[in-house]
């Protein structure tokens, strides 16, 4: 599991999954709904990018989001 603190490492993230799954950038677009220039800025960690459409395109690569607090880490 990969912990993801900002925009920085899901970006990385995405770009590693997409890549290891064979798509292209244009591929992963077309499957997921989401413009090839949001994705691009997606993979590049740009702050203001949606969140929604971000969590259409880690669905699409077949990857889920869960959320922790703090206080569960320290235990």
């Amino acid at each position: 599991m990969h912990m993801i603190t900002d925009t920085k490492s899901l970006g990385l993230l995405i770009r590693r999954e997409r890549k290891q799954q064979g798509l292209t950038q244009e591929q992963l677009a077309g499957l997921t709904g989401v413009g090839v220039r949001f994705l691009r800025e997606l993979e590049a960690g740009k702050e203001s990018c949606q969140i929604g459409r971000a969590l259409q395109v880690t669905a699409g690569l077949g990857l889920f989001l869960s959320v922790g607090s703090r206080r569960s880490l320290a235990s």
